[in-house]
């Protein structure tokens, strides 16, 4: 049997766990820039609040009824997203837990032993949220797309299903998926739905189930489509992936606080973006053989192109691959010159580093070896005094002091759970 275990809106139930008088109160948290609402509590969605709508356009109906709203905390959210998984690792074993998504994991619980599913899932459910504080909903079932379809319904009528379904029987699958929309079904979404019931009266997850492997492979994406309704049958054949570790391509990526038409502050930022970015290649023990870095102006979609010249990103290969900092700090604050255009008003920008290698492969020779270990001694250091003390305590001086470019945050909550001097206070 699969599972999965989703934290209930999640973002907002970490800023619950610190603020107990927010129970059952509306709470919404806001993306980058406080830009849209990308969370939402119950009593939130109740209000009429939808998702993804700018946070301008619905200041009014906030106010009406009293919605607390907050800027993305990604330091508690991080690090409470790492608590959920251990405790669930700790409970069925690192081989048995796929971490999905931030607030999402797949749980392998195995054939053997007690047939009480239900009573498994409360365990799961009632264990991380005693360990944890997060309040999550655990779906069960023989494969991963039924175990969502059950999650799913777990979510929809938390009081009635205690926040956990079981499908081990034919008969609740066959229900379950006629209770279920076809946009609702994990990897359709609701342009293919609107495909599926136009074009073959395809309206609910049990309907899609109906159809033939041999149809889903014309109709439906290839192997992709053919996988979905094997699964949906009832037949496993998406295993459980073991998780990524190391990453073949690295980037830190921002919104601006405000737009910027300098040229200085987009080489801070570009500076402070690729200080974050080799910190992690670092934490994997790679070095980079590319950095490339983009901006994006106001009015313009997200959409990078990387061609050299009269374009918004740009990139150039190293002459050696390196972890160093400062080393890459030099040559991304160069291809600013190359892309940027005097008069333009910017709104994000990016670093990205690719062609990653095992830091130890290096190739050194007899004049180059020492330095290249000191090179890493120092990055080692630094990453040491940043990490304990936070904050950037030591930084380059490209990447500026005063950083007025800077993401706003200005209702963000304490960083409760990593930050020394922002613990949480009982009086």
């Amino acid at each position: 049997m699969k599972a999965i275990v989703d934290c209930n809106s999640f973002y907002c139930s970490c800023e619950r766990l610190f603020r107990p008088q927010l129970d059952d109160k509306p709470v919404v948290v806001l993306s980058n820039n406080d830009g849209c609402i990308v969370s939402r509590s119950d009593e939130a969605k109740a209000a009429g609040i939808a998702m993804a709508v700018p946070y301008f356009m619905a200041k009014d109906i906030i106010a009406i009824h009293k919605v607390a709203t907050f800027s993305s905390n990604y330091n508690l959210y991080g690090d409470m997203s790492w608590r959920v998984m251990e405790t669930l690792r700790i409970m069925l074993g690192v081989a048995n837990v796929e971490v999905y998504s931030v607030d999402e994991a797949f749980l392998d619980l195995g054939e053997e032993g007690t047939n009480d599913w239900e009573k498994i899932g409360l365990h799961i459910r009632q264990t991380v949220e005693q360990w944890t504080g997060i309040k999550v909903s655990v779906g069960i079932a023989p494969t991963k797309v039924l175990s969502k379809v059950a999650n799913h319904l777990a979510k929809k009528n938390k009081i009635a299903t205690q926040c956990v379904v079981v499908l081990d029987t034919q008969e609740k699958i066959n229900t379950a998926l006629q209770d279920t929309p076809v946009k609702e079904v994990w990897g359709v979404g609701r342009q293919y739905a609107k495909k599926l019931s136009d074009m073959y009266a395809v309206f609910t997850a049990y309907d899609l189930s109906r159809k033939s492997p041999e149809w889903a492979n014309k109709n439906l994406g290839g192997v992709v489509g053919t996988r979905l309704v094997k699964e949906l049958r009832g037949e496993s054949v998406q295993v459980m992936e073991k998780e990524l570790t190391v990453k073949r391509m690295i980037a830190t990526t921002r919104m601006f606080g405000h737009t910027v038409k300098s040229k200085e502050a987009i080489k801070e930022a570009i500076a402070t973006y690729t200080s974050k970015a080799a910190e992690k290649l670092r934490r994997q023990y790679s070095a980079a053989n590319i950095i490339s870095i983009f901006v994006v102006a106001k009015g313009q979609d997200h959409n990078i192109d990387f061609r050299h010249g009269e374009s918004i990103g740009s990139h150039i290969t190293l002459p050696v691959a390196t972890s160093s900092t400062h080393e890459l700090i030099k040559p991304a604050v160069a291809l600013v010159d190359r892309i940027f255009v005097e008069g333009t008003q910017y709104k994000k920008a990016g670093v990205m580093l690719s062609g990653l290698v095992p830091d130890a492969t290096i190739q050194g020779n007899l004049f180059t070896e020492e330095k290249h270990n000191g090179k890493r001694l120092l990055m080692s250091m630094v990453d040491n005094v940043n990490f304990a003390m936070r904050n950037d305590v030591i930084k380059f001086a490209a990447s500026g002091t005063t950083r007025n470019w800077k993401m706003r945050m200005e209702m963000r909550s304490p960083r409760y759970t990593s930050r020394w001097d922002e613990l949480y206070e009982i009086s």
